[in-house]
């Protein structure tokens, strides 16, 4: 069975830069992963790119036929996407059963919330047998500012209750937050969606005149109460990781390792069957169904690492790089020495 993301957000919020760290991160865990550019505006694509939707259209060739502007011939590409689903199937098809796949949307954020086409591609997807969820980034920076956040929020919850598919928010680039002023409150306030009475002060001062209408507006979301958000430092291995394991509980993806990996015994069967035929109860209830735990995982830690202390983090992790280095270069040399050694007595 397929599993993949769909990954959106505004322009600029670093999905084509997610993609390519999580490429990164799939091949150094020697998983299997494959990334789809949907966009027909991306000309310079930072990732490996396993099927690109410009090899089937592209936003140039649509605004010079038809004499639309950017967002049109954006939504003209992805009607003709859906016109056209085959042809993006049967490329998905060559990527195997066991494929992870990562969808790869443009920035006009009204494909993921008002427009049909993007979620009409989504529910072919989910019946053509792969698990998708939706990995919704938005610039950390917006929490900075009241009223941006309330619309990162209702932009959030515009997505999750369009797309209908397993959504986990994202707050990216949280590592460079601290550039753009101090926080009103802690960061889980903002990640939990916590009380939003407490930002009237500010949206008040803001705007008086529509104080009514933003209480209202944090009423609604509230009331849902389903947004809720996780940070990425995509540059940042335990980040990565932490998101890695709650995309995978959202999707129920469970990593059957090859039968080769040096795994403790007993811990998945090692037979030479497919990955999806081989069962993993050992991942299953250690990643799927436990508490995700780690480096990360609390929001605290996060604040602490990107905010509170960052300069100390600095400081700490460039020794401990220093420190591999150097003991990766003695092992080099013993290596070498050991060779010479050899040598000499042959």
């Amino acid at each position: 069975m397929p599993f993949g993301e769909v990954v959106c957000g505004s322009p600029g919020s670093g999905k084509s830069t997610y993609c390519y760290g999580k490429h990164q991160l799939f091949t150094a865990l020697n998983r299997p992963i494959s990334v789809v550019n949907l966009d027909p505006a991306n000309d310079n694509i930072p990732y490996p790119c396993a099927i690109d939707v410009s090899q089937l259209i592209t936003l140039k060739d649509v605004m010079v036929e038809h004499g639309l502007g950017p967002n049109g011939g954006m939504l003209y590409c992805m009607e003709y996407l859906e016109a056209n689903f085959d042809w993006l199937e049967d490329r998905l098809r060559e990527l195997g059963k066991d494929a992870y796949v990562l969808f790869d949307l443009p920035g006009q954020v009204e494909l993921s919330t008002n427009h049909d086409s993007v979620k009409n591609i989504v529910h072919k997807l989910t019946k053509s047998g792969f698990r998708l969820a939706a990995v919704h980034l938005c610039d950390a920076h917006y929490v900075t500012d009241a009223p941006k956040y309330i619309s990162v929020l209702m932009l959030s919850l515009r997505a999750m209750l369009h797309l209908e598919l397993p959504h986990v928010n994202v707050l990216s680039k949280v590592d460079l937050i601290a550039q753009y002023g101090d926080l009103d409150f802690n960061l889980d306030f903002y990640t939990e969606v916590q009380d939003l009475s407490y930002l009237e002060n500010a949206l008040s001062s803001s705007t008086p005149r529509f104080k009514a209408l933003n209480l209202a507006i944090c009423s609604l979301i509230e009331d849902y109460g389903l947004v809720g958000f996780e940070t990425l430092a995509v540059e940042d291995k335990d980040s990565m990781l932490h998101l890695m394991h709650v995309i995978d509980k959202a999707t129920g993806c469970v990593f059957v390792p090859p039968p080769d990996a040096q795994q403790p015994e007993g811990t998945f069967d090692a037979h030479d069957a497919p990955s999806s035929q081989r069962p993993n109860a050992y991942g299953l209830f250690t990643s799927a169904a436990a508490t995700i735990q780690g480096p990360k995982s609390d929001v605290r830690d996060v604040q602490e690492r990107w905010v509170d202390a960052r300069e100390e983090w600095d400081a700490w992790e460039n020794a401990q790089w220093r420190r591999e280095g150097q003991t990766v270069q003695e092992a080099a040399q013993k290596s070498k020495i050991r060779q010479r050694s050899t040598g000499e007595k042959t």
